[in-house]
């Protein structure tokens, strides 16, 4: 997972989990180490996710006009 991850690195992405509250997470991906990712979301905090419990990463769907296309997580 760690090699494939790499590839969305500075990229805004949906990262789903077994773990989070609502299943999804979405932000940036800064960077990638052995054991887990780190994410910088809308307001600039940073997260930590675990890459065990990572089960898909996805890049932000957008239009064809670039700007981002509005998405239901549900």
């Amino acid at each position: 997972m760690k090699e494939l991850a790499k590839q969305f690195t500075g990229e805004e992405c949906i990262i789903y989990t077994i773990t989070s509250n609502d299943g999804t997470i979405q932000g940036v991906i800064r960077e990638i180490n052995d054991g887990g990712m780190i994410i910088e979301r809308n307001h600039g905090e940073q997260e930590i996710i675990n890459l065990d419990f990572v089960t898909r990463i996805r890049r932000y769907p957008k239009k064809k006009n670039g700007k981002k296309k509005s998405l239901v997580i549900g």
